[in-house]
């Protein structure tokens, strides 16, 4: 008999590691940190080691543990992520999984002629118009590295684009701590000022250092730029296993997380309390091609098992999904996505980027985008699990039924099919007669169709013209102070 009428909701979830391996490869990561170090020339940091206490010699710093811990006592076990009107949009803590789009390509795959060309603002735009409507993604970057702005200063470019056409929460990447600082400035625009940006941000930074252990001055400057406004980081180096970190992946995921920590330590003695999470990218290296692979089963493996030594700490995640090494979409980028998507959401990372990378991340596509929102929608109803309680068992409307009866016309129906059964978009779902009347569309006709639709229809919620006005005038001073920085050297 059921006791109780409280809803009781069965988690999905997967363990890689036990409790004993997440504690070698937290002793590991302490280790390396104080007697391995790590290499950063920047002076500040220099100067903020030594006073804490850490050995600084010939731009080479080893920290010891008892600081690491102490920074790490300071540091945000979670964050709430708001969107661009200032509402609550993401929790990021324990197992909650967010999906965001792709971003950083030097290429675009045009989705109306299936031709991979080089990346323009126009192609931001559409990227972020996109993932604005698509209910599946959570989170937005800009989709491409615009080729066609100056590429010193395209963060300032490529967050207008973005910004303007989407709601939703972002996370940027920033290409020079100054860029970065005008990023802030104009996301504090939006919000009423930086002091309203702090207290509800809607974008995140995404410094990434460079794997194995070093912290270049440019990449200091951007923790830091994150780290003075209270906003969100996360710590975004990539190590390929045998290439910039060991070929196991129990000593990739060590190395990330050393990277971490030294991050956490590093934006904590800057601004104690700011939020930072405990993260890194896992790209492996095909060894016949020399390439970078992100449909490879090993970075989905390797993020999982990151993810629960970070939890280890009770510090938010990232992962990698939805992308495709294919060049099309295909059953390879079908595969490859679902996969990616499936698992990390299983493994209950927070923050999953680059849903829409094709081409082993040289290429962003909207129909790749399109294909994996749907991956998203099936993988987030099977991790909602099942919810018990005396209302869903459902023992009265069986019993009502009976035998040889049907549940269509039960009112029991009418109140749950909705919230209990996945609609699909893109899957289809006819019989054979009708799919032959339609024409046989494939998986790909629908994805483009589709990908038109949003284009042609869907209309972001615009920015007031007070605020397009600063945001373009920011851009602008911005565009021109970075290069001008960039000339004096």
């Amino acid at each position: 008999m059921i006791q109780s009428s409280n809803i009781q909701t069965r988690s999905v979830g997967m363990k890689i590691f036990t409790d004993d391996q997440i504690w070698e490869i937290r002793q590991a990561a302490f280790d390396i940190i104080e007697r391995v170090g790590f290499k950063c020339g920047h002076k500040q940091v220099h100067k903020m080691m030594k006073q804490a206490g850490a050995r600084v010699k010939d731009n080479h710093i080893n920290i010891p543990r008892h600081i690491v811990e102490e920074c790490l006592a300071t540091t945000p076990k979670g964050w709430i992520i708001y969107d661009r009107n200032g509402k609550r949009a993401m929790e990021v803590e324990g197992e909650k999984s967010h999906y965001g789009t792709s971003t950083a390509s030097p290429n675009t795959r045009d989705a109306f002629t299936g031709d991979i060309r080089p990346t323009c603002i126009k192609d931001i735009e559409l990227g972020a118009k996109v993932a604005d409507y698509l209910d599946g993604i959570d989170f937005v970057m800009p989709m491409g590295s615009a080729q066609d702005v100056p590429g010193e200063a395209a963060e300032v470019h490529e967050f207008e684009a973005m910004v303007s056409n989407t709601t939703k929460p972002s996370v940027v990447i920033g290409y020079t701590a100054l860029g970065c600082e005008y990023v802030y400035e104009m996301a504090a625009v939006i919000a009423g000022g930086q002091e309203n940006l702090s207290k509800k941000p809607f974008i995140i930074a995404y410094p990434e250092a460079i794997a194995p252990l070093f912290f270049p001055d440019e990449v200091i400057e951007r923790i830091f730029v994150a780290a003075d406004r209270f906003m969100p980081q996360l710590p975004g180096s990539t190590v390929q296993p045998g290439a910039t970190g060991p070929v196991t992946l129990a000593g990739v995921i060590t190395l990330i997380t050393a990277e971490s920590l030294i991050h956490i330590t590093i934006a904590q003695l800057r601004k104690k309390g700011c939020p930072v999470a405990m993260s890194g990218n896992v790209g492996i290296l095909d060894m016949k091609t020399a390439l970078m692979a992100v449909g490879a089963p090993e970075t989905n493996l390797a993020l999982a098992a990151q993810a629960e030594v970070a939890r280890s700490f009770n510090l938010p995640t990232w992962g990698l999904a939805g992308a495709t090494d294919s060049k099309m979409l295909d059953a390879q980028a079908g595969i490859e996505s679902a996969f990616s998507i499936l698992s990390q959401g299983l493994s209950g990372l927070n923050l999953i980027h680059d849903v829409g990378y094709m081409a082993s991340g040289m290429a962003c596509s909207l129909e790749q985008l399109v294909m994996g929102n749907e991956v998203v929608g099936m993988t987030k109803r099977f991790v909602e699990g099942i919810t018990v309680t005396r209302e869903t068992i459902a023992r009265q409307i069986i019993e009502d039924v009976g035998p040889g009866g049907h549940f269509l016309v039960q009112q029991h129906t009418m109140n749950h099919f909705k919230e209990e059964l996945w609609n699909a978009k893109l899957l289809n779902r006819q019989t054979i007669d009708a799919w032959n009347d339609a024409g046989k569309p494939s998986m790909e006709d629908r994805v483009k169709e589709e990908v038109r639709m949003i284009t042609e229809t869907h209309k972001p919620e615009p920015l007031s013209d007070k605020i397009i006005s600063e945001l373009d005038r920011l851009k602008k001073e911005g565009e021109r102070e970075i290069l001008a920085k960039l000339e004096k050297g």
